[in-house]
């Protein structure tokens, strides 16, 4: 689902954070970019993850809106990517946004009862995306449901933000440029080491 981008500062923030995440031994999906590299420890992976900060409940709904924000198609999605633990983790670790989180799941669940006569997870996927569209989309918006899309931009930007901090996700950028090595590439010209071969460069 299309949205909004988020604040620089926020990125900022939230990204100090995920560096701390690196360490965490308890994910069982979610690795943080090249935060495994040199760390033995860390290739030990729990077989399943215990949230710290949601509920049951509350951990598979996070789960599912991740899932939706960034689904698996032709590449790994949110799920694969463990974003939903990402998330846990940051609210475990965050008390500035607990409040947010989980007032924001209440509304959700009531919200969707409202609506649809059930819990957002008791809906079929096209009517999750149906209640979620107005809160999504500023086009589609709806007068009342200001804290629902308050919410669910919140969601959408830890969401983006643990894909792309994520191992899988910091693969899907692709871009050559953000290649991570663990060792220093070696020079493919191996027999000319001052690299004579090279035209000079003219004045």
């Amino acid at each position: 689902m299309a949205g909004q981008g988020i604040q620089r500062r926020e990125v900022l923030r939230i990204l100090g954070t995920a560096a701390s995440a690196a360490t965490f031994p308890g994910f069982s999906k979610w690795v943080f970019a090249c935060g495994h590299v040199g760390n033995p420890a860390l290739s030990i992976r729990p077989a399943s993850y215990h949230p710290a900060f949601f509920s049951g409940s509350e951990y598979a709904t996070v789960e599912r809106l991740a899932e939706m924000i960034l689904p698996s198609d032709e590449t790994p999605g949110a799920k694969e990517a463990g974003v939903a633990e990402f998330i846990d983790f940051m609210a475990a670790s965050d008390p500035e946004v607990q409040y947010s989180f989980r007032t924001g799941l209440t509304w959700l669940n009531a919200h969707s009862e409202r609506r649809a006569g059930k819990k957002f997870l008791e809906l079929p996927a096209e009517q999750q995306s149906s209640l979620l569209e107005p809160l999504s989309y500023k086009d589609k918006a709806r007068p009342g449901e200001e804290d629902g899309r308050r919410f669910f931009s919140m969601m959408r930007e830890y969401t983006v933000t643990g894909f792309y901090t994520s191992e899988i996700g910091f693969k899907e950028l692709d871009n050559p440029a953000l290649k991570f090595y663990a060792e220093s590439p070696e020079c493919p010209h191996k027999d000319d080491r001052e690299h004579k071969h090279l035209s000079q460069v003219k004045s």
